[in-house]
């Protein structure tokens, strides 16, 4: 691999962690996976929104930034690799969607100053997929609190994730069109993602569409 530190992302439902799984698995790295099934807001947020979604993004928050703490600074990143399902920039991500404006102009101040302790991975890899796609994801996965998630919600979601992502320029983010692509199923597809993780990109957004790529 030509990076150490790679960071699977994506929008809810996008297969994410499976796949940092996978790879993980195989390429024997250090494996880092968000625990939301810890967070006791979370399916009270998705029924009641307003009420639970500043104590669910601080929960995430501290969670996150304690989890990516303790793991990474156990680490050597110019050797070792490691593979994680989110990185610490999702935290805005969703608090800019979820939140009523006193708040997270709060919660801002506090991300700002946890996030400039934590390393930066070394390349973000989206998984990016139509919103229909993402909710029968869902739906297959079957968490019953998913259930409250709406397309709306989604395609907010991943359209703050790309003007996010379009705004990072000191690291390769790598945005890959998934929507013909089983990786679950499919080796071959599954191996053609890896395979673009061995590959060199530069610093900023690059966009592959499988169907327009040659090595596809």
């Amino acid at each position: 691999m030509k990076y150490n530190f790679i960071t699977i992302e994506g929008c809810i439902g996008a297969g994410k962690t499976t796949l940092s799984e996978r790879l993980a698995q195989e390429l024997n790295a250090q494996l880092v996976l968000e625990r939301f099934v810890d967070n006791p807001f979370l399916p009270k947020f998705y029924k009641d929104p307003e009420h639970y979604a500043f104590p669910l993004e601080m929960t995430f928050l501290t969670d996150r930034y304690q989890q990516l703490k303790t793991l990474l600074s156990k680490r050597d990143l110019f050797t070792d690799l490691v593979i994680s399902d989110y990185f610490i920039g999702k935290c805005a991500i969703f608090s800019k969607n979820n939140l009523q404006a006193d708040e997270y102009n709060l919660y801002i101040n506090v991300y700002d100053i946890l996030s400039s302790y934590l390393p930066k991975p070394e390349i973000i890899f989206y998984l990016h997929n139509s919103i229909e796609q993402l909710l029968k994801n869902i739906a297959k996965r079957g968490r019953d609190y998913e259930r409250h998630i709406t397309a709306d919600y989604l395609q907010d979601i991943q359209s703050s994730y790309i003007n996010y992502l379009k705004r990072l320029n000191q690291i390769p983010v790598v945005i890959v069109d998934t929507h013909e692509l089983d990786f679950v199923n499919r080796e071959h597809d599954y191996l053609y993602l890896k395979s673009l993780l061995e590959r060199s990109y530069s610093n900023g957004v690059t966009t592959i569409i499988p169907t327009e790529d040659a090595n596809y």
